[in-house]
C-alpha cells in the first residue's frame, strides 16, 4: 500500500480548496491559526499532553488541504482532530467532554457551527477525517529531534538552556503555520534551533561527534539542507508574530453553519477517500504520483513527559501562548547535576517500541525425543512411521 506524502510546494498552499472556494490566502492562514490555537487551548483545558495537541493540529492542517473552510467549520474540525489525536496518542477523551470544553471557550455565535446535535456533527466528521488522511495516523513532531540535537551541544550551560527554551517556544508557535506541510520535523527542529541561536546570541561551535567534514552542527543529523531552506522556515515563523500584532484590526470570523446544514450531506463533502478519488488528470486524489512515498514511516517520537510548556515572562510580548503554556523545556544535559545519566529516569522513561514494529517471531523449537518407556504422541506435521515403544 502506497503511503501519502504530506509535504507540499508553496504553489500547492496557494491553490487549496478554500482558495478555490473564494477565501483569500491571508484569510485562510488566519483560519488555520485560529484552529491551531483553539486545539491548544481546548487540549490544555482538558489536561491533554502536548504530543496529543500537536498531532491534532497536524491532522487539522492536512484535512484542509483536501476540503474548504466554507464546507467544514474550523472549530468543529478542531474538536474532531483533537478527538482522533487523543485516541492515537493513547490519551482518549470522550466526545461530549471535548464539546463541553469547546463550548466554554467559544462565544455563542461561534458555537452555532456545531448545530443542534454537536456530538453527531463531530462523530460524522471523524469518519470524513479518517478517509481524508487515508488512515495515516502516525505523526512525528520536532520536539523529539530538538531534545536529541540539544544533547550534543557544548558550551555555557545557562546560555545553552536559554537557547533551547527559545527554540522550544518557536516549535510551539510553528504549529500555527503550515511549515509542518512543507518540511520534515527534523528539518524544522534544525531551523528553529538555528533561529534561537541567532536571537539568543549563542553560536554552537562545538558538539559531540564533530567530524572534520562537518561545516555546521546539523551536518551530522540532516544532510543536504541548505541555508535557504532554514531561513525560509525561520521567516515563516517570524511572520507569525507580525500577524499577531496586526490581528487586533481584523474583523471577527463570521459564524458558520454546521456541515449538515451548509449543503446537502452527500454534496457538501468529497466523502471518497483521497486514496480512491480520481481527478480529471488521472492522479490519485490531490496527491500526485511523484509525491507518493512507499518507504516505511519514521518511528514515532515518544513524548518525554506530559508537562505543558508555557513561555517564560521574557517572551510575553511575542506571539507566545499565554499561561498555562509556560512550563520550561527539558533541561539541557549540561545543567543536570549527574553526569552518568542524560535525563532523570523517572522523568524521561525509555522510549517504547513504535507500534508499527513487532518483535521477531522466535524460531519453532521441537521438544526433545522421548526417553521414557511410555508412548508419546508424534510431533506436529508429517512424521515418518515408527511403532510405539513397548
Amino acid at each position: 500500500m502506497k503511503m501519502p506524502c504530506w509535504y507540499y510546494e508553496k504553489k500547492d498552499l496557494r491553490n487549496t480548496p478554500s482558495i478555490k472556494d473564494g477565501i483569500d490566502f491571508d484569510t485562510e492562514r488566519r483560519y488555520r491559526k485560529e484552529g491551531a490555537r483553539f486545539i491548544m487551548e481546548c487540549g490544555t483545558a482538558m489536561g491533554l499532553g502536548h504530543n496529543t495537541m500537536a498531532t491534532g493540529i497536524v491532522y487539522f492542517h492536512r484535512f484542509y488541504m483536501f476540503h474548504s473552510f466554507r464546507t467544514f467549520p474550523r472549530y468543529v474540525t478542531a474538536c474532531c482532530c483533537l478527538l482522533l489525536a487523543g485516541k492515537v496518542e493513547e490519551t482518549p477523551k470522550k466526545c461530549m467532554s471535548i464539546i463541553k470544553t469547546a463550548k466554554g471557550l467559544l462565544s455563542e455565535h461561534k458555537f452555532l457551527s456545531f448545530g443542534e446535535d454537536p456530538k453527531e456533527e463531530v462523530m460524522t466528521l471523524e469518519r470524513i477525517l479518517l478517509q481524508t488522511i487515508k488512515f495515516d495516523l502516525q505523526v512525528d513532531h520536532p520536539y523529539g529531534f530538538l531534545v536529541k540535537y540539544a544533547k550534543c551541544f557544548k558550551g555555557d550551560s545557562t546560555k545553552l538552556q536559554k537557547m533551547v527554551q527559545m527554540a522550544w517556544n518557536f516549535v510551539n508557535d510553528s504549529l500555527s503555520t503550515t511549515v509542518c506541510l512543507q518540511w520534515e520535523p527534523e528539518i524544522i527542529a534544525v531551523a528553529l534551533i538555528h533561529l534561537a541561536s541567532k536571537l539568543s546570541k549563542f553560536t554552537v561551535t562545538d558538539w559531540t561527534g564533530k567530524q572534520p567534514n562537518h561545516l555546521r552542527w546539523w551536518d551530522m543529523f540532516v544532510a543536504d539542507v541548505t541555508m535557504e531552506i532554514l531561513e525560509d522556515i525561520c521567516h515563516q515563523v517570524l511572520d507569525l508574530y507580525q500577524q499577531a500584532n496586526n490581528s487586533a484590526s481584523l474583523p471577527d470570523s463570521p459564524p458558520q453553519l454546521p456541515p449538515s446544514k451548509a449543503s446537502p450531506p452527500m454534496k457538501r463533502a468529497h466523502l471518497t477517500s483521497p486514496a480512491t478519488k480520481i481527478d480529471p488528470s488521472g492522479t490519485i486524489g490531490k496527491v500526485s504520483d511523484d509525491k507518493i512515498d512507499s518507504g516505511a514511516p519514521i518511528p514515532k517520537i515518544i513524548s518525554t513527559d506530559n508537562v505543558h510548556y508555557p513561555y517564560p515572562p521574557a517572551y510575553a510580548p511575542m506571539y507566545s501562548h499565554p499561561p498555562p503554556y509556560s512550563a520550561p523545556a527539558p533541561p539541557h544535559p549540561a545543567v543536570l547535576p549527574s553526569s552518568s545519566s542524560v535525563y532523570p529516569a523517572a522523568q524521561y522513561p525509555p522510549a517504547a517500541v513504535p507500534p508499527h514494529y513487532s518483535a521477531p517471531v522466535p524460531p519453532l523449537v521441537h521438544p526433545p525425543a522421548h526417553t521414557s518407556n511410555y508412548y508419546q504422541p508424534p510431533l506436529p506435521g508429517r512424521q515418518p512411521y515408527y511403532p510405539p515403544p513397548t
